[in-house]
Protein backbone atom coordinates (compact mmCIF):
# COMPACT_ATOMS: atom_id res chain seq x y z
CA UNK A 1 0.00 0.00 0.00
CA UNK A 2 1.02 3.21 -0.38
CA UNK A 3 1.60 5.30 2.49
CA UNK A 4 0.97 8.85 0.34
CA UNK A 5 -2.87 10.00 1.03
CA UNK A 6 -3.90 7.33 3.49
CA UNK A 7 -5.43 7.36 7.06
CA UNK A 8 -2.63 5.93 9.91
CA UNK A 9 -3.77 5.61 13.66
CA UNK A 10 -1.24 4.78 15.66
CA UNK A 11 -1.65 3.48 19.54
CA UNK A 12 0.33 4.48 21.95
CA UNK A 13 1.56 7.43 19.70
CA UNK A 14 2.13 9.62 22.85
CA UNK A 15 6.03 8.55 23.01
CA UNK A 16 8.34 6.28 22.13
CA UNK A 17 8.27 3.51 19.53
CA UNK A 18 4.69 4.76 18.80
CA UNK A 19 5.37 8.42 18.57
CA UNK A 20 8.01 8.19 16.09
CA UNK A 21 6.12 5.65 13.92
CA UNK A 22 3.54 8.42 13.62
CA UNK A 23 6.36 10.74 12.89
CA UNK A 24 7.61 8.48 9.89
CA UNK A 25 4.24 7.84 8.58
CA UNK A 26 3.45 11.53 8.72
CA UNK A 27 6.81 12.40 6.91
CA UNK A 28 5.96 9.74 4.19
CA UNK A 29 2.72 11.43 3.39
CA UNK A 30 0.20 9.68 6.15
CA UNK A 31 -2.75 11.74 7.73
CA UNK A 32 -1.88 10.40 10.98
CA UNK A 33 -4.03 10.10 14.42
CA UNK A 34 -2.90 9.35 17.80
CA UNK A 35 -4.31 7.62 20.76
CA UNK A 36 -3.07 7.36 23.60
CA UNK A 37 -3.83 7.35 27.68
CA UNK A 38 -2.49 10.24 28.03
CA UNK A 39 -4.04 13.27 26.21
CA UNK A 40 -1.27 15.92 26.22
CA UNK A 41 1.23 13.79 24.80
CA UNK A 42 -0.88 12.92 22.14
CA UNK A 43 -1.54 16.58 21.13
CA UNK A 44 2.03 17.20 21.36
CA UNK A 45 2.89 14.94 19.23
CA UNK A 46 -0.25 14.83 16.76
CA UNK A 47 0.99 18.82 16.23
CA UNK A 48 4.20 17.74 15.15
CA UNK A 49 2.57 15.01 12.60
CA UNK A 50 0.10 17.75 11.70
CA UNK A 51 -2.42 15.14 12.70
CA UNK A 52 -5.24 14.48 15.47
CA UNK A 53 -4.22 13.45 18.81
CA UNK A 54 -6.98 11.77 21.10
CA UNK A 55 -6.97 10.39 24.12
CA UNK A 56 -8.20 6.69 24.80
CA UNK A 57 -7.99 3.23 26.53
CA UNK A 58 -7.34 0.72 24.12
CA UNK A 59 -9.14 -1.69 26.86
CA UNK A 60 -12.48 0.27 26.65
CA UNK A 61 -14.33 -0.20 23.39
CA UNK A 62 -16.70 2.70 23.50
CA UNK A 63 -13.54 4.87 24.40
CA UNK A 64 -12.27 3.30 20.97
CA UNK A 65 -15.36 3.92 19.26
CA UNK A 66 -15.79 7.36 19.89
CA UNK A 67 -12.30 7.94 18.94
CA UNK A 68 -12.57 6.08 15.75
CA UNK A 69 -15.51 7.86 15.08
CA UNK A 70 -13.70 11.74 15.29
CA UNK A 71 -10.93 9.95 13.22
CA UNK A 72 -13.13 9.23 10.52
CA UNK A 73 -14.94 12.55 10.42
CA UNK A 74 -11.36 14.51 10.22
CA UNK A 75 -9.12 12.39 8.51
CA UNK A 76 -10.84 9.86 6.74
CA UNK A 77 -11.18 5.96 6.85
CA UNK A 78 -8.45 4.33 8.59
CA UNK A 79 -5.93 1.94 6.31
CA UNK A 80 -3.17 1.71 8.55
CA UNK A 81 -3.52 0.67 12.22
CA UNK A 82 0.17 0.79 14.26
CA UNK A 83 -0.97 -1.05 17.82
CA UNK A 84 2.23 0.02 19.53
CA UNK A 85 0.22 0.74 23.06
CA UNK A 86 1.79 -1.54 25.82
CA UNK A 87 2.64 -1.22 29.65
CA UNK A 88 5.71 -3.53 31.14
CA UNK A 89 6.53 -4.55 34.41
CA UNK A 90 8.25 -7.41 36.27
CA UNK A 91 6.81 -9.47 38.89
CA UNK A 92 7.70 -12.64 40.27
CA UNK A 93 5.42 -15.34 40.72
CA UNK A 94 6.55 -15.99 44.06
CA UNK A 95 7.85 -12.82 45.79
CA UNK A 96 10.98 -12.84 48.06
CA UNK A 97 8.43 -12.94 51.28
CA UNK A 98 6.89 -16.19 49.69
CA UNK A 99 3.51 -14.50 48.51
CA UNK A 100 2.26 -15.52 45.44
CA UNK A 101 2.08 -12.88 42.79
CA UNK A 102 -1.66 -11.33 42.64
CA UNK A 103 -3.82 -12.60 40.19
CA UNK A 104 -4.58 -8.96 39.66
CA UNK A 105 -1.09 -7.88 38.12
CA UNK A 106 -0.92 -11.28 35.58
CA UNK A 107 -4.49 -10.30 34.29
CA UNK A 108 -3.95 -6.32 34.00
CA UNK A 109 -1.28 -6.92 31.54
CA UNK A 110 -2.75 -9.63 29.65
CA UNK A 111 -5.88 -7.36 29.14
CA UNK A 112 -3.84 -4.10 28.16
CA UNK A 113 -1.58 -6.04 25.53
CA UNK A 114 -3.16 -8.57 24.49
CA UNK A 115 -6.90 -7.86 24.86
CA UNK A 116 -6.71 -4.02 24.44
CA UNK A 117 -4.07 -4.82 20.85
CA UNK A 118 -6.94 -7.14 19.77
CA UNK A 119 -9.92 -4.87 20.37
CA UNK A 120 -8.40 -2.10 18.59
CA UNK A 121 -7.95 -4.15 16.09
CA UNK A 122 -11.39 -5.85 15.85
CA UNK A 123 -12.73 -2.74 15.37
CA UNK A 124 -10.36 -0.90 12.82
CA UNK A 125 -10.55 -4.44 10.44
CA UNK A 126 -14.73 -4.21 10.44
CA UNK A 127 -14.45 -0.93 9.32
CA UNK A 128 -11.26 -1.71 6.72
CA UNK A 129 -13.25 -4.73 5.22
CA UNK A 130 -15.95 -2.26 4.51
CA UNK A 131 -13.41 -0.12 2.10
CA UNK A 132 -12.88 -0.02 -1.56
CA UNK A 133 -10.31 -2.09 -2.73
CA UNK A 134 -6.95 -0.51 -3.60
CA UNK A 135 -4.29 -2.48 -5.69
CA UNK A 136 -4.44 -6.28 -5.74
CA UNK A 137 -7.62 -6.40 -3.74
CA UNK A 138 -5.70 -4.66 -0.47
CA UNK A 139 -8.22 -3.01 1.73
CA UNK A 140 -5.75 -2.00 5.16
CA UNK A 141 -2.44 -3.20 6.83
CA UNK A 142 -2.34 -4.22 10.24
CA UNK A 143 1.37 -4.04 12.06
CA UNK A 144 1.16 -4.87 15.96
CA UNK A 145 3.96 -4.90 18.56
CA UNK A 146 5.24 -7.87 20.45
CA UNK A 147 8.61 -8.88 21.86
CA UNK A 148 11.97 -10.59 22.10
CA UNK A 149 10.43 -11.38 25.76
CA UNK A 150 7.99 -13.58 23.55
CA UNK A 151 10.42 -16.03 22.60
CA UNK A 152 13.02 -15.55 25.71
CA UNK A 153 11.41 -13.97 29.09
CA UNK A 154 13.55 -13.38 31.19
CA UNK A 155 12.44 -13.69 35.77
CA UNK A 156 9.39 -11.58 36.34
CA UNK A 157 8.45 -11.61 32.92
CA UNK A 158 5.75 -14.32 33.25
CA UNK A 159 2.70 -11.93 32.72
CA UNK A 160 4.30 -9.86 30.26
CA UNK A 161 5.55 -12.75 28.18
CA UNK A 162 2.95 -14.28 28.01
CA UNK A 163 0.43 -11.12 27.13
CA UNK A 164 3.21 -10.79 23.84
CA UNK A 165 3.54 -14.49 23.31
CA UNK A 166 -0.43 -14.40 22.47
CA UNK A 167 0.36 -11.25 20.19
CA UNK A 168 3.18 -13.83 18.23
CA UNK A 169 1.24 -16.63 18.41
CA UNK A 170 -2.16 -14.92 16.58
CA UNK A 171 -0.45 -13.07 14.35
CA UNK A 172 -0.75 -15.68 11.56
CA UNK A 173 -4.19 -16.72 12.24
CA UNK A 174 -5.46 -13.31 12.21
CA UNK A 175 -3.57 -12.57 8.79
CA UNK A 176 -5.38 -15.89 7.58
CA UNK A 177 -8.32 -14.86 8.64
CA UNK A 178 -8.59 -11.14 7.56
CA UNK A 179 -6.86 -12.08 4.22
CA UNK A 180 -10.52 -12.54 3.02
CA UNK A 181 -11.36 -8.83 3.26
CA UNK A 182 -7.87 -7.80 1.97
CA UNK A 183 -6.08 -6.50 5.03
CA UNK A 184 -2.62 -7.65 6.21
CA UNK A 185 -1.21 -8.14 9.98
CA UNK A 186 2.26 -8.63 10.72
CA UNK A 187 3.96 -8.34 14.04
CA UNK A 188 7.33 -6.90 15.28
CA UNK A 189 9.27 -7.97 18.09
CA UNK A 190 11.47 -5.74 19.32
CA UNK A 191 14.70 -6.50 21.25
CA UNK A 192 16.18 -3.34 23.73
CA UNK A 193 15.08 -0.24 22.37
CA UNK A 194 15.99 3.21 23.64
CA UNK A 195 12.68 4.21 24.80
CA UNK A 196 11.62 6.28 27.40
CA UNK A 197 12.11 3.44 30.17
CA UNK A 198 15.40 2.37 29.25
CA UNK A 199 16.49 6.16 28.53
CA UNK A 200 15.74 6.83 32.44
CA UNK A 201 18.43 3.95 33.67
CA UNK A 202 22.11 5.09 34.52
CA UNK A 203 24.46 5.36 31.63
CA UNK A 204 26.73 2.19 32.51
CA UNK A 205 23.50 0.10 32.61
CA UNK A 206 22.32 1.10 29.23
CA UNK A 207 26.00 0.50 28.26
CA UNK A 208 25.85 -3.26 29.44
CA UNK A 209 22.33 -3.61 27.86
CA UNK A 210 23.95 -2.97 25.26
CA UNK A 211 27.03 -5.00 25.29
CA UNK A 212 24.55 -8.13 25.09
CA UNK A 213 23.69 -7.18 21.16
CA UNK A 214 25.56 -9.13 19.34
CA UNK A 215 25.60 -6.27 16.43
CA UNK A 216 25.00 -3.93 16.05
CA UNK A 217 26.72 -2.81 20.29
CA UNK A 218 23.96 -0.75 21.40
CA UNK A 219 20.34 -0.17 21.94
CA UNK A 220 17.52 -0.07 18.96
CA UNK A 221 16.51 3.22 17.83
CA UNK A 222 12.91 4.34 17.55
CA UNK A 223 13.52 5.49 13.85
CA UNK A 224 14.27 1.76 13.40
CA UNK A 225 11.35 0.40 14.48
CA UNK A 226 8.96 3.15 12.99
CA UNK A 227 10.96 2.59 9.34
CA UNK A 228 10.29 -1.25 9.29
CA UNK A 229 6.73 -0.42 10.44
CA UNK A 230 6.47 1.87 7.46
CA UNK A 231 7.85 -0.58 5.34
CA UNK A 232 5.30 -3.30 6.10
CA UNK A 233 2.85 -0.84 4.91
CA UNK A 234 4.42 -1.05 1.27
CA UNK A 235 5.71 -4.14 0.77
CA UNK A 236 2.37 -6.04 0.06
CA UNK A 237 4.16 -9.87 0.36
CA UNK A 238 4.84 -9.45 3.98
CA UNK A 239 1.94 -10.55 5.73
CA UNK A 240 1.25 -13.18 8.88
CA UNK A 241 4.90 -12.72 9.99
CA UNK A 242 6.46 -11.96 13.17
CA UNK A 243 9.94 -9.76 12.44
CA UNK A 244 12.39 -9.82 15.48
CA UNK A 245 14.04 -6.44 15.46
CA UNK A 246 16.69 -7.14 17.55
CA UNK A 247 20.14 -7.42 16.62
CA UNK A 248 20.20 -11.30 17.04
CA UNK A 249 20.13 -10.84 20.66
CA UNK A 250 18.43 -13.15 22.81
CA UNK A 251 17.36 -12.41 26.53
CA UNK A 252 19.29 -14.66 29.32
CA UNK A 253 17.38 -15.87 32.27
CA UNK A 254 17.87 -12.65 34.28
Amino acid sequence: MDIHGHTALVTGGGSGLGAETARELARQGARVAILDRNEAAALSVAAECGGLGLAADITDTESVQRAMAQVRAALGPVRMLMNVAGIGGAKRVVGRDGTPMPLEAFAHTIEVNLIGTFNVLRLIAADMSQLEPLEDGERGVIVCTASAAAFDGQVGQAAYAASKGGLVAMTLPLARDLGQHGIRVCSIAPGLFLTPLLDGLPAEVQRSLAESIPFPKRLGRAEEFARLAAHIVTNRSLNGAVIRLDGALRLPPR
